[in-house]
């Protein structure tokens, strides 16, 4: 079969992929080919805000990876769960919408990602979130099918994630209206991508007005095995899809956006990479980019659980009757615990006053749980609340490398968790600080037992220990392809190109210089509109130069 051909091939309808394939459809001129590993997200578990504990080991829709044994977490080996589905990890993540902190994209630019500062990024956001109730969308999503519907859910929140915040004023933090604006230091409710009740992932809000234009076509459960070069020149992809090898040509661009892990492993079955790993594996070199796979960031969170002397969540749904009564409610309205993710309450704190900037962000949740040898989580009978702590800017940096030229062999995944100074210290922060939190008199007076090691008690090293034997990933993998000033210490230069090739891009959280202090997903998806930008000014500048040449 001959090899179709478009302007532009987007390899991953994750988050990122939505965006570009909406952006660059609506510029008229352009034909594009999304492809997409995973199904459709039509799917009752995606769209119940509160359902994805059943997507969390689905391999319908998960690529269910597990990283390596981990030294600095005491040689445990995490589970990864990373979207496998059109909408991508943002069809099966908890909705958080967090921007993010103004010194992130300082640093951003400082290590060589020009135009990514704050004054450059934060209008971005804007122009993604809409113009509804100030910058971001009400409930309803009133800003429109094409845009990223942020919503307030205070409304549907369980009484008792009030006492978080009560316990934020016990300690002196304030206590906000929202975390994405002007002052983000503090705790608040958070804000989720959801929209009437249902999760309104990237595809929702972009990939579907993009199809509909007909200038798209998205090709599902197809797995790229490679990309096509002329020398250095991206001219296209290899993918299986229903059995067969397909080839499809790119007249523009070939662009990256399967997220943190699978971007680099494409790139490095591609033949881009560490030239002496790939030839390891048995895979010809195009392009020896050493820092292809590395840099790896992510975000370590620990939590502690708690058995609570006053109804919460639990109260509402650990029974057949609640569970019965809560679809009911949402089935009819839309509205009750089923429609607001899990973690209703949460910010951005200082360990010390001493320094300048939050270093530690904060997740609760009224409800507490077990997670049965499955990996289903299933909600305690008793009334229960959990806390959680995750440190923002790890300086450690780990790798993703293949270890096949086999498209369907998982990558090594090497977080390298703790292996600096400051992480360790920051970790034995983390976890000081959610002691002081469970210790303020608010949550002293609704806490009946503290489940496990009573962390209030501990000296520093119980606390390192303490963090290396229970903390876990928070899911936000990061920086494998990153930006960066050239090829001795990056991937991308600050236009999300590939060092040393051409028609190539990596667009995804991938790119991230390094990670952000808070959640990831709203950044990449700022990423992406702001990508799409400077595509189709490249685009357009390129097409005057044939023009201009002819």
């Amino acid at each position: 079969m001959g090899a179709q051909e478009f302007d532009f091939i987007i390899v991953g309808a994750g988050s990122a992929g939505c965006i570009l394939a909406d952006r660059l459809s609506a510029d008229g001129r352009y034909t594009l080919l999304v492809l997409e590993a995973g199904g459709s997200d039509n799917c009752f578990w995606i769209k119940l805000p509160l359902g994805y504990a059943f997507t969390f080991y689905d391999p319908e829709v998960n690529w269910r990876y597990t990283a390596d044994k981990d030294e600095g977490l005491n040689g445990r080996e995490l589970y990864w769960p990373r979207g496998r589905v059109v909408g991508g990890s943002g069809s099966i993540n908890a909705m958080a919408y967090v921007r993010g902190l103004a010194q992130d994209f300082e640093d951003w630019e400082a290590a060589g990602a020009n135009g990514w500062n704050a004054a450059s990024v934060f209008p971005t956001f804007e122009r993604l979130e809409g113009k509804t109730q100030g910058t971001l969308h009400d409930q309803n999503g009133s800003g429109g099918i094409g845009s990223c519907s942020v919503a307030d859910l205070r409304a549907e929140m369980h009484p008792f994630s009030d006492r978080f915040l009560e316990a934020a004023r016990d300690l002196g933090v304030p206590v906000l209206e929202t975390m994405n604006g002007a002052c983000s230091e503090g705790m608040t409710r958070f804000q989720s991508t959801v929209r009437r009740g249902r999760r309104w992932s990237s595809a929702d809000a972009f990939l579907r007005p993009a199809l509909a234009r007909g200038r798209v076509q998205l090709r599902t459960h197809a797995l790229v095995e490679g990309i096509a070069f002329e020398g250095r020149c991206a001219i296209g992809v290899r993918y299986r899809h229903k059995g067969q090898v397909l080839n499809a040509t790119a007249r523009c661009e070939v662009i990256l956006s399967a997220g943190a892990v699978n971007s680099p492993q494409l790139l490095q079955l591609s033949g881009v990479g560490a030239g002496a790993h790939l030839n390891s594996v048995g895979v010809e070199v195009v392009r020896d980019l050493p820092e292809v796979g590395q840099g790896l960031q992510d975000h370590l969170t620990f939590t502690r659980y708690f058995e609570a002397n006053v109804p919460t969540l639990n109260s509402r749904l650990s029974g057949r009757l609640g569970q019965m009564l809560a679809g009911i409610q949402y089935l009819a309205t839309r509205r009750g615990p089923l429609s607001v993710p899990v973690n209703q309450v949460g910010g951005f704190v200082r360990s010390h006053t001493d320094i300048e900037t939050p270093d530690l962000q904060v997740y609760c949740n009224p409800a507490s749980y077990s997670v049965r040898s499955d990996g289903m989580p299933v909600i305690d009978q008793a009334p229960g609340f959990l806390l959680s702590v995750q440190p923002c800017r790890p300086t450690s940096r780990g790798q993703i490398k293949i270890t096949s030229p086999d498209p369907t062999h998982a990558p090594s995944i090497q977080p390298n968790s703790l292996s600096t100074n400051k992480d360790r210290v920051d970790a034995i922060k983390a976890v000081r600080w959610l002691g002081k939190l469970a210790s303020t008199p608010t949550l002293k007076a609704v806490t009946k037992a503290l489940k496990g090691e009573d962390i209030t008690r501990m000296s520093d090293e119980e606390r390192l220990e303490a963090f290396r034997n229970h903390a876990t990933t928070n899911f936000h993998p990061t920086c494998t392809c990153r930006m960066g000033r050239d090829a001795s210490a990056s991937v991308l230069d600050h236009r999300l190109r590939v060092h040393g090739m051409s028609r190539l891009r990596v667009v995804d959280a991938s790119a991230f210089p390094n990670i952000t202090s808070g959640n990831t997903n709203a950044p990449t998806l700022m990423l992406a509109l702001r990508a799409a930008d400077l595509i189709l000014e490249d685009a357009k500048n390129a097409y005057a130069g044939e023009h201009n040449a002819a």
